[in-house]
């Protein structure tokens, strides 16, 4: 791996590394934040999946995690959104392709060779990231619109892995809206049976595990009726008995402002269930 910055930050480091990842048959780059506790002990690990067209820098230098992951001793780890390189399938779409890789793992050609974001996320990264840094092996996960499906899906997917799972303005239903349509149809092919294993609605109906979830919104986000539709996460999780915090937050949108003024109570959430 190689290390690409390296910044203090609140007593602990933020860096950047990029490595090469089998998964996804490309380099990928990471975004890494060491709090102080890393010094002289092994700190459990938060992962950060972000939205469309982001990159590992969206989350370190808008959101101010940093603080937060010092304050209760976490490893912040912020990935990239896809794969990316020369050789890797894109599109001229910016919720296509390249920025858009939906933490799926793709199984149409020519987006399979690469597009593997599931695997890379639960099992290729973490093997990495405890390898490498003084982390433990307890984890949680939380993210922003794409990212927030991302680790809505990926938690359900795999039951106990994480301790807690949060959510900002995630894609909750994305069979039943245009930008989880348009990606899933390319990805995954016609077969619309299939889809229904990257969609939190239909994953909460039998999920094995209850673990609950902490969603925030902002009532001004401009994607809240046609992308988002929260109201179809309160449904599934109502009917299927499922523990869910969803908050309306008065006047914020969908920006990195509304990110940085709630993410200390996702850290706070992350934190209580990581230290315990």
């Amino acid at each position: 791996m190689e290390r690409l910055e390296h910044h203090a930050s609140f007593g602990g480091w933020q860096s950047v590394y990029s490595h090469h990842s089998a998964v996804l048959n490309c380099t990928m780059n990471v975004g890494v934040y060491l709090p102080p506790q890393a010094t002289n002990q092994h700190c459990p690990v938060l992962y950060w999946l972000s939205g469309l067209t982001c990159t590992e820098q969206n989350a370190i230098t808008k959101s101010g995690l940093q603080q937060h992951a010092a304050k209760h001793g976490l490893i912040m780890v912020t990935p990239d959104t896809s794969p990316r390189g020369e050789g890797v399938t894109d599109s001229e779409d910016y919720d296509l392709g390249m920025g858009a890789g939906f933490y799926l793992n793709a199984t149409q050609p020519p987006w399979a060779a690469h597009y593997q974001m599931h695997d890379y996320i639960v099992q290729e990264l973490p093997t990495w990231i405890e390898a490498n840094f003084a982390a433990t092996d307890a984890r949680s996960i939380f993210g922003h619109s794409m990212g927030g499906h991302g680790a809505l899906v990926i938690a359900l997917r795999n039951p106990g892995r994480y301790r807690s799972v949060s959510t900002f303005s995630p894609i909750v239903a994305p069979t039943q809206v245009p930008w989880g349509q348009k990606a899933f149809q390319a990805y995954l092919g016609d077969n619309q049976l299939s889809w229904q294993a990257w969609d939190t609605c239909a994953l909460i109906k039998s999920a094995p595990e209850r673990l609950p979830f902490f969603v925030d919104y902002g009532d001004a986000d401009p994607f809240l009726p046609t992308q988002l539709r929260p109201e179809l996460l309160q449904a599934a999780c109502t009917a299927a008995n499922h523990p869910l915090t969803l908050r309306m937050q008065p006047g914020y949108d969908h920006s990195y402002y509304f990110i940085a003024s709630f993410i200390g109570d996702h850290m706070d959430w992350h934190g209580a269930a990581l230290l315990n």
